[in-house]
């Protein structure tokens, strides 16, 4: 009985995601989790106390694979600069997810502080990350370096909403542009082809 339910419990999550892959935040609807998975609405309710009870469990069990796929790239990489790249391109790369930025939005809107701040740790260890890699860049002060980081990614993320692949392209090039320069310094260089694409990720803003 009990794997029984947990099956229907991933079948019922891996509804959840199909349907907000489709059709974002409107499509997670309890009526639609049950047409897919071939179960009454009520039996729905036997799994999920609402929608926000869905959108948590999706975030406890996604985020941190998430967070594991962004480590194991900067784990990949050779050079505290190379593993900063990486970060910042998993979070771009995530944020084109149709699915990742609905369940995002969804967690902003219906999740309570507690369920926010259990997700949030999920995100601890890859700052843990990135502090340490700034660190080893001979930053002073990392902690508040990594903070802006994430600055300059969330901003990345937002000019990005509703944007062409090449677009998306050249912004995750000027995203790491000016990561690098601005927060590693001399220490890092900035290729040609991320400089350039930084120059028009500017001159594109200004139009």
């Amino acid at each position: 009985m009990a794997e029984h339910r947990q099956l229907q419990r991933s079948a019922l999550l891996d509804a959840a995601r199909a349907l907000l892959t489709e059709g974002g935040m409107e499509a997670l609807t309890f009526p639609a989790l049950a047409a897919r998975t071939g179960l009454a609405r009520s039996s729905v309710y036997e799994y999920f106390r609402s929608r926000a009870h869905v959108v948590e469990q999706l975030c406890e069990a996604d985020f941190p694979l998430w967070a594991a796929e962004i480590e194991a790239g900067m784990a990949a990489r050779d050079g505290a600069a190379s593993r900063l790249e990486a970060y910042v391109r998993g979070q771009l790369e995530l944020a084109g997810d149709p699915r990742h930025r609905a369940i995002v939005a969804l967690s902003a809107l219906e999740l309570d502080e507690a369920a926010r701040a259990r997700i949030r740790a999920a995100h601890e260890g890859l700052v843990g990350l990135v502090v340490q890699a700034l660190g080893e860049l001979g930053h002073q002060r990392p902690q508040l370096a990594a903070a802006l980081l994430q600055g300059v990614v969330e901003a990345a993320v937002r000019r990005s909403e509703g944007r062409s692949p090449e677009e998306r392209s050249v912004i995750a090039d000027a995203a790491v542009a000016l990561a690098l320069h601005g927060l590693a310094g001399s220490a890092t260089p900035v290729t040609d082809a991320a400089a350039t694409a930084a120059a028009e990720c500017s001159g594109s803003s200004r139009a």
